[in-house]
């Protein structure tokens, strides 16, 4: 494979793997979004019994509903519904908002590598194409890197070397 062709597959693996991450990162976000919100809405129903509410039955719908006792049904995974109070239903919130910081800092680590990675790839396809990163393009340098330009029309770092 030409040099080129090697540095464009891997710069577009590595953008691929960035978008993936990003909406991974971004599908966390709205997962503890929605679960900030929750928390909060359960804090509207202490002290509501025989209150009428908005209870959801679906995609955007919702019933008038009266608030019978402040025990809640929760589901906690393979279809098993327990009695919980609003208390411990809030303690289960809070255990998997822990859970997703964590997914967020490890795909931020993750991004970060990956931008590393491509950072690294870039400066060395500059060295291999002749280039120092920050150089114009105008620098032409010999095998062993040595600037053949005049003078005056060397990059910052050419003129320094």
């Amino acid at each position: 494979m030409e040099m080129n062709q090697e540095i464009m597959f891997k710069l577009q693996m590595f953008e691929q793997q960035i978008k993936q991450l990003q909406q991974q990162m971004q599908a966390v976000e709205e997962a503890s979004l929605e679960l900030s919100s929750l928390n909060m809405g359960l804090d509207d129903l202490i002290g509501k019994t025989d209150s009428e509410i908005m209870a959801p039955i679906g995609r955007g719908i919702f019933a008038k509903a009266k608030l019978l006792s402040e025990d809640l049904i929760v589901d906690i995974g393979g279809k098993n519904l327990v009695k919980k109070t609003i208390p411990e239903a809030k303690e289960i919130i809070e255990d998997q908002l822990i859970k997703l910081n964590a997914a967020k800092k490890e795909l931020d680590s993750e991004i970060e590598k990956v931008n590393g990675s491509l950072t690294q790839t870039i400066i060395e396809a500059q060295s291999q194409l002749g280039e120092h990163p920050g150089c114009d393009g105008n620098c032409k340098h010999d095998e062993t890197g040595k600037c053949q330009m005049p003078k005056d029309e060397q990059c910052d770092e050419c003129k320094n070397e």
